[in-house]
């Protein structure tokens, strides 16, 4: 009999790119494996998973605000809504294990399945655990975690160091040159590359604007994706300036290429992207996100910046300094080759496969 894993949480990328690893190596272990994804109605779970090639159910659970908004009036309402529709998911699919990737929408069906007595294992990708996986952590079998310290939130006996798991394309082998001439770039010149997620980010793309005449000046060239919401805008602002070694994208498809064109990165501190800056050595300059739940990027990044292993610029900082900041490094070989050591010695490799192993553990057990 094939066995049977629900697999919950979503909301960004953070959580489902992860998700979708995990779901490869199970069924790249047990290609018969039965899975279902559970994740929240409207959220990009809901397209993503099924162009993966896997079955998901959503839920009407939604967020609870922190501030003070109409918003929370139905919170409730969709919860107590979730939660029912979550015992009937789980009495019908019957699974041997439940894993919470984190993320809200993960909350009813892994409250549901520790009531239901299902085994339950959490991946938690943040140094900072969110408030769904610490509420679900005393009910967990098993916690996957990408950072070392984190039984400040949950039982140590529980807790398994295995990594963030990220996508695989990124990991293969790319010649530099190769990568360069690909993206249109000059295949000689030191190249930063600066993302800021799907829907970019303000703060990045506004430093980078402010700055473009001193990267115009430079003798590197610049890979920015500006994310749909500032390309139109970014695009118009670099016709007023000549800065043909600035090549703009809207969003960067292939990433792998991008990652391998690169000296420098210049990015957010998601969990997802910095687990994918340690396996590939990348040097960084991190500028967190500070509208997170509880600053947790700033965590994120602080992890790696008390090892000597990325630079952070605060978001209040960019403008005054991120572009200045950028030229520097990639120009020093020397600082460039000292972080890429140290983000590199924090990488963890094999982070689905080692969750897989996990799973299939409490499955055996």
């Amino acid at each position: 009999m094939s066995k049977k894993v629900i697999i919950s949480g979503g909301g960004t990328g953070g959580h489902i790119f992860p998700a979708i690893a995990i779901a490869n190596a199970l069924r790249e272990r047990m290609p018969d494996i039965d899975l279902l994804f559970v994740g929240a109605c409207g959220k990009m779970e809901m397209e993503k998973v099924p162009a993966a090639g896997y079955k998901i159910i959503g839920l009407p659970v939604a967020g609870f605000q922190r501030k003070l908004t109409t918003k929370n009036v139905t919170f409730f309402f969709k919860l107590a809504s979730s939660l029912v529709k979550a015992r009937r998911i789980l009495k019908r699919f019957n699974p041997d294990v439940a894993v919470g990737v984190g993320g809200y929408a993960s909350g009813p069906i892994l409250r549901m399945a520790s009531w239901e007595g299902v085994p339950i294992l959490l991946q938690e990708q943040n140094s900072f655990a969110g408030v769904t996986n610490r509420l679900l952590g005393q009910k967990a079998s098993s916690i996957c975690v990408a950072y070392e310290n984190m039984d400040r939130f949950f039982d140590a006996r529980k807790i398994k160091l295995t990594g963030n798991p990220v996508r695989q394309d990124i990991l293969k082998t790319i010649d530099k040159v190769d990568a360069r001439k690909e993206l249109g770039l000059l295949p000689n010149k030191k190249t930063i590359l600066i993302v800021g997620g799907s829907l970019g980010a303000r703060t990045i793309n506004q430093a980078i604007a402010q700055g473009l005449v001193l990267y115009a000046k430079s003798d590197v060239q610049v890979i920015w994706q500006t994310g749909k919401i500032y390309f139109s805008d970014m695009v118009k602002l670099k016709s007023q300036i000549e800065a043909p070694n600035v090549h703009v994208f809207e969003f960067v498809s292939r990433m792998d290429l991008a990652y391998a064109a690169s000296d420098v990165v210049v990015s957010r501190a998601g969990a997802g992207t910095i687990s994918e800056l340690c396996l590939l050595g990348k040097p960084s300059i991190l500028v967190p996100s500070p509208n997170v739940s509880e600053d947790h990027q700033t965590k994120n990044a602080m992890a790696l910046v008390q090892k000597n292993a990325a630079v952070l610029v605060k978001d209040t900082d960019a403008k005054q300094n991120l572009v200045s900041l950028s030229i520097e490094l990639v120009c020093s070989s020397e600082k460039c080759t000292a972080l890429s050591e140290a983000i590199s010695s924090m990488a963890l490799h094999q982070s689905a496969q080692r969750i897989a192993d996990e799973i299939f553990s409490l499955i055996k057990n």
